[in-house]
């Protein structure tokens, strides 16, 4: 790759951010452009709905880089850049006015878009959603202040905002209509235990129920369930999950289905446009597809496709993993498990210190370690071998999970 030539990262998120700095790394010498829709430099997600939502960590510590970063590395770093079009055929990215940015390669890493919920009341103050820095902010202040929060939605968002807030000391209730938080993903048995974590911690759970709407003059002041009953509330948080940021690439020609398709090296149908992030659907050795919203798919995601952007030709395999704390309950998941038929705990789940494991037809899909540290690997090679496993020797704590890999190092 030379310096004449431009790549063009449209999307300053994790992903995009890490591609930036990997084309340095790989010593791409050309012009790098970077182009956020934000007004903030490319930041970090996590820390949102935990330490920094509570005020336990500053300001600087969620930025993906130190504020000298992308001109130390003449990275062209454009904070709020309407991106309006991808011109595949004379390669060109289309932003406000008109004005139009050449490129040789492009990544999206357009993210992702927070659901919202149509209902009456949806848009009274004090109704808050959580995805930006600047939402943070604003929920940040509101929460210091105390007071009856309503959570809707109990998935990864909900449940780590309602720990937050608990721990803040506000008063919380969360409702869903699943059976269990996070069901979708651990399925009832396992999302059991979060529901009796947030429940010794004082939460109040409206589970098996849906939100008919929010009431109030000027702000919400009351919560109305599919059921019928009333919550009083002085603020609500709204975490229903996320839509990929597609339209770009589809106005583009771009093949998308749950996200924007691409292949094991990220590349889309589009030439030279690449795809990163929460965004792409991406073939998996092990799993056919995958779109994955989590910090880490974003973290080593974004500089694959940069590497494959230089030619590199470097499949992306990484399993999938993410992590959450909630309360003195932290956890690291490894793998996928969409449709299991056997769910296998090491360890006690009573005392929140296990590793669960989700099997088909005798093999690891995935599995979670709770307050048990420095399994990751291990786990992640037992995925990785297909190997059947012994049921009773993977539930016991005395076999090393290692012994368990076929034809694997772990």
């Amino acid at each position: 790759m030379t310096s004449a030539q431009t790549f063009v990262i449209i999307g300053a998120g994790l992903a995009g951010a890490k591609a930036a700095e990997a084309l340095r790394e790989e010593g791409f010498d050309g012009r790098v452009v970077l182009l956020g829709a934000e007004d903030e430099r490319p930041y970090e997600r996590p820390p949102l709905s935990k330490e920094y939502l509570r005020g336990e960590a500053q300001r600087e510590k969620i930025f993906v880089h130190p504020e000298g970063f992308y001109v130390e590395h003449d990275v062209e770093l454009r904070t709020s850049a309407a991106v309006r079009g991808i011109d595949a055929a004379t390669r060109e990215v289309v932003l406000d006015g008109d004005q139009r940015l050449p490129y040789d390669r492009a990544l999206l890493a357009t993210g992702a878009q927070p659901h919202r919920l149509k209902i009456p009341g949806a848009d009274l103050d004090e109704v808050y959603e959580l995805r930006t820095v600047a939402d943070c902010d604003r929920l940040r202040e509101r929460l210091s202040q105390g007071g009856r929060l309503v959570v809707i939605g109990a998935g990864w968002i909900g449940a780590e905002v309602a720990a937050s807030a608990r721990t803040l000391g506000l008063d919380v209730t969360v409702i869903d209509p699943a059976a269990v938080p996070l069901e979708r993903v651990l399925g009832t048995q396992v999302g059991g235990i979060y529901r009796d974590i947030h429940a010794d911690h004082g939460v109040r759970l409206m589970l098996g129920t849906g939100v008919e709407a929010f009431e109030g003059s000027d702000r919400v002041e009351r919560v109305r369930t599919t059921d019928g009953r009333v919550v009083d509330a002085d603020l609500v948080v709204v975490g229903v999950g996320v839509a990929p940021r597609t339209e770009l690439a589809r106005a583009a020609g771009a093949a998308v289905d749950n996200g924007v398709l691409v292949d094991d090296r990220l590349r889309t149908s589009l030439p030279d446009v690449f795809a990163a992030g929460d965004i792409a659907n991406a073939r998996h050795p092990l799993f056919e597809r995958l779109r994955v919203e989590h910090w880490s798919n974003a973290l080593h995601q974004g500089p694959a496709a940069a590497r494959n952007m230089l030619g590199l030709d470097r499949p992306y395999d990484r399993l999938p993993y993410f992590f959450s704390d909630q309360y003195d309950v932290g956890m690291e998941y490894t793998g996928y498990a969409a449709d299991w038929d056997e769910i296998v705990f090491r360890g006690d789940p009573a005392t929140r210190e296990f590793i669960v494991f989700w099997l088909a037809e005798g093999r690891v899909l995935a599995g979670m370690n709770v307050n048990v540290w420095d399994v990751t690997e291990p786990i992640g090679a037992l995925i990785r071998s297909r190997s059947v496993v012994d049921v009773r020797r993977l539930a016991d704590p005395d076999v090393p999970l290692a012994e368990l890999v076929d034809g694997v190092a772990a």
